[in-house]
């Protein structure tokens, strides 16, 4: 049986967490998160590429449904989906444990910095024609994260 992805972002926090403290504490928070957001976006850019050639769907509705499953197994995320066709996939997370385990570690921004980055870097690797957009996370204490993937006009692959 795999593990899922909430097990593994707990297990990850055991080792991310202090490092990331440490390299604030050094560096200066600034230049700490901005080293974290590159390395884990190029990383998430490169999980993102694999899954879209992995699925090789070129509905993206169809993909990023299927992704989101993923993420939300073991009861790790609600969500209602608001519009989903072939260039989009439109929903609200009204749940999220990765968002109830950061806070309860009292790190919610380091939860949004090692978990929330990661969407807009794992769409990234969906193609340039992919757009992802969310204007607030329940992380960051909104009462939902609103999450919009459209695909650009004539980019149908």
């Amino acid at each position: 049986m795999t593990v899922s992805v909430i097990e593994q972002a707990k297990i990850q926090a055991q080792v991310l967490v202090p490092l990331v403290k440490a390299l604030q504490a050094e560096l200066g928070e600034a230049r700490a998160n901005a080293l974290v957001r590159k390395a884990l976006g190029d990383l998430y850019r490169g999980f993102g590429e694999e899954f879209w050639k992995a699925k090789n769907e070129a509905d993206l509705g169809k993909a990023v449904s299927s992704a989101f499953k993923t993420y939300a197994r073991d009861d790790a995320l609600a969500y209602d989906v608001i519009e989903q066709t072939a260039d989009t996939f439109v929903f609200d997370v009204t749940r999220c444990a990765y968002a109830e385990f950061y806070k309860a570690l009292g790190e919610p921004e380091l939860g949004f910095l090692l978990i929330c980055t990661a969407d807009f870097a794992t769409a990234d690797g969906f193609g340039p024609d992919v757009r992802l957009t969310r204007t607030q996370t329940i992380m960051q204490g909104a009462s939902h994260c609103d999450f919009r993937y459209k695909r650009d006009a004539g980019g149908s692959r």
